[in-house]
């Protein structure tokens, strides 16, 4: 990958990899783990080591391994629940690890791990779902098509068609590091609470069910810090529901161009992608209020798509700071780039390409 930072007049925009290694993780990552106090090769194996582990422990399973829980998320409901304190690791980029598969092919999926207590790490592995399509036609079918059904009730039929969540928690301090989080319809990590999560170095893509599609969603009070982590084909790369006491800081992360048409399979218009990171508002929540979040920051990231590159979707209680990000293609101007209802303030991002 070329630069993804850049210098001008000694000021540093952009993403800039840190001494822990590359943007996305891999190889060249200096925080890999490659064993444990407890290993796993199967389902079965995996289950009873999480079981077995204790707070501060290391449940590992070896990059080559594919586990597909498809069958066991249909049969037997599977959750993996991973407790306060134990680590999940597999060894991505470690001499070429690829790190383990875990994969659940059920659209039903809610979601496949599920972390039941703080201090929890998942890290090294590959967490692919069942969805990895954008569904257009389906969403114009339901929202667009003709009938005479309420937005109520389309909207409830909507969600007859299941969604999946990879990774999602309640419990605070979650890490998830150099893991490649892909296809997954609602949410690749769904914080739905807890605060000082960290995501980083990691690489989120092809979540993006139009109408859901988040590589990284917060809800309730969530917050998380979210760095160092590549993302590509989301619906949105990083989503927020904006519910008072939520926020997130997004920095040193690249977002990296399109491999997908947006263009509508029927009416050959641009259709269902708009912004890249957000944060909803109260008319999103229906809540009678305007707020969108207690706070944002977002800084020295690298947008390559040409969209609306932050949406605040009402006033964030605190305040929301935009600066110091480069943004290639499409945009010129703060105005254009960035959307908010207030107490916002975006400056000294840059626009464009390298200065000749």
């Amino acid at each position: 990958m070329e630069s993804t930072w850049i210098e001008n007049d000694g000021v540093t925009y952009g993403a800039k990899p840190d001494a822990s290694g590359p943007i996305g993780g891999g190889d060249g990552y200096d925080g890999i783990v490659v064993s444990g106090e407890h290993q796993a090769t199967t389902i079965e194996e995996l289950l009873d080591a999480l079981d077995q582990a204790k707070e501060g422990e290391t449940v590992f399973v070896p990059g080559h391994i594919e586990l597909d829980c498809t069958e066991w998320v249909y049969s037997e409901a599977l959750v993996l629940n991973l407790r306060k304190g134990i680590t999940l690791a597999s060894d991505r980029g470690h001499e070429g690890s690829p790190g383990a598969l875990l994969i659940s092919n059920a659209f039903k999926t809610q979601p496949l791990i599920e972390v039941i207590g703080s201090s929890a790490r998942i890290t090294g592995f590959r967490v692919r779902g069942p969805d990895p399509e954008r569904r257009l036609k389906f969403h114009h079918r339901i929202f667009s098509g003709p009938g005479e059904l309420s937005p109520d009730e389309r909207n409830q039929k909507f969600y007859l068609f299941p969604n999946s969540d990879g990774i999602r928690t309640d419990f605070s301090n979650l890490e998830v590091d150099n893991c490649e989080i892909s296809a997954w319809s609602h949410g690749g990590v769904y914080l739905q609470d807890g605060k000082d999560h960290h995501i980083h170095h990691c690489f989120i893509h092809h979540c993006q069910r139009m109408g859901l599609g988040y590589g990284i969603v917060l809800n309730r009070g969530a917050e998380a810090l979210i760095e160092f982590s590549l993302f590509q084909d989301n619906k949105h790369h990083i989503a927020c529901s904006g519910c008072p006491g939520s926020g997130y800081e997004a920095r040193h992360n690249v977002v990296l161009p399109y491999t997908e048409s947006h263009a509508h399979p029927i009416t050959g218009k641009p259709y269902g992608q708009d912004h890249q990171f957000d944060m909803h508002g109260g008319r999103d929540r229906r809540d009678g209020t305007k707020i969108a979040g207690s706070w944002m920051k977002v800084h020295h990231n690298t947008f390559y798509p040409h969209y609306v590159v932050v949406n605040i979707r009402g006033v964030p209680e605190q305040a929301a700071e935009i600066h110091h990000n480069w943004i290639l293609s499409g945009k010129k101007t703060d105005s254009d780039a960035f959307i908010s209802d207030g107490n916002t303030r975006a400056a000294n991002n840059y626009f464009g390409d390298r200065p000749a």
